[in-house]
């Protein structure tokens, strides 16, 4: 081996080469980090919109299985089902820096399978088919009272098994004063459903016959009936059902409330928005104005809703 050679082998990078190298090294550093960071962020998002998926589907299925077997008998002056807007919602409002835009209160009879926790047929099984069920929104720890820093929309069910519906509930002119000695039970953990529930609106359709007027004949419509905080046309602050009817306070729209008296429920539909984990703790760290809190809830909140048919009475 010769000089030339020898000097050759031992000669390292020169500096062009190095900045070359670490050019490379800096370029697929950072497609590594963009890559990883997509990849979070969509993994966040769908785990995000999954566990929404979950607490809504939750939701939505224990009022539609409970409004499949809805209990309702006409020819008396009892309530049978009591639908209001959460008074609370404009005042004090229900939730921290970010109030609910609508939580009603739905409360009505049903035959509910797992009534007596379940136990048909055993000992526990007091006997009779009519429970009484309500659903709330609340803002608390879903598992213990007291805890603020867990606080968050909670959605519950309260069940009243048959004998204490019999006893307390069923043959009341006003079921909203008659459950409300149950109402405290929504705080037990053992009736929560879901968390992060933000809001949840109740949509009844009504069919009503609007009668005949001059040369126009009397026609069928189908109303919906959205129960919410504030009036309006074909919105209400109240629907309730006795044996005689239905009994509303809507505010103008395309059928009166004598019209919408005499009409039949078809359906209802349940809508819910639920709010992200990450959501919930900004509510708690942040202050919003009125514009900020709705570009908020675009993004960090899921909506979902379910239509529930019913049979004719």
């Amino acid at each position: 081996m010769n000089l030339q050679q020898t000097s050759s082998a031992k000669r390292g990078f020169t500096l062009a080469e190095l900045v070359v190298a670490m050019a490379i090294t800096a370029i697929i550093v950072t497609v590594l980090v963009t890559v990883t960071s997509v990849a979070l962020d969509t993994w966040n998002r769908n785990r995000s919109e999954l566990r929404a998926a979950r607490s809504a589907k939750t939701m939505v299925d224990f009022i539609a299985r409970d409004f499949e077997s809805l209990v309702i008998r006409k020819g008396n002056s009892y309530e049978w089902l009591s639908a209001v807007a959460d008074s609370n919602v404009a005042n004090p409002g229900i939730g921290g820096n970010m109030k609910s835009a609508n939580a009603s209160k739905l409360i009505f009879f049903t035959s509910a399978k797992d009534r007596y926790d379940g136990k048909l047929g055993t000992p526990s099984d007091k006997g009779g088919e009519v429970s009484c069920v309500g659903y709330q929104l609340n803002y608390r720890d879903p598992i213990t009272a007291g805890a603020a820093a867990l606080q968050t929309f909670v959605f519950n069910r309260v069940l009243v098994d048959p004998d204490s519906t019999f006893k307390d509930l069923l043959g009341k002119p006003d079921l909203t004063t008659a459950f409300s000695t149950y109402s405290s039970l929504a705080s037990d953990s053992k009736n929560f459903i879901c968390e992060n529930v933000f809001q949840f609106t109740i949509t009844f359709q009504v069919t009503a016959t609007v009668p005949a007027s001059g040369t126009t004949p009397a026609t069928t419509v189908n109303v919906p009936v959205i129960i919410g905080p504030t009036s309006g046309a074909m919105t209400a602050t109240s629907f309730k059902v006795n044996g005689a009817g239905i009994v509303s306070d809507i505010d103008g729209g395309t059928v009166t409330n004598a019209q919408l008296a005499a009409g039949r429920i078809t359906g209802i539909s349940f809508s819910t928005t639920v709010i992200s984990d990450f959501g919930i703790q900004q509510m708690k760290q942040r202050t919003f104005t009125a514009a900020q809190q709705a570009d908020f809830i675009a993004k960090n909140s899921y909506q979902y809703t379910k239509l529930v048919p019913l049979s004719p009475p």
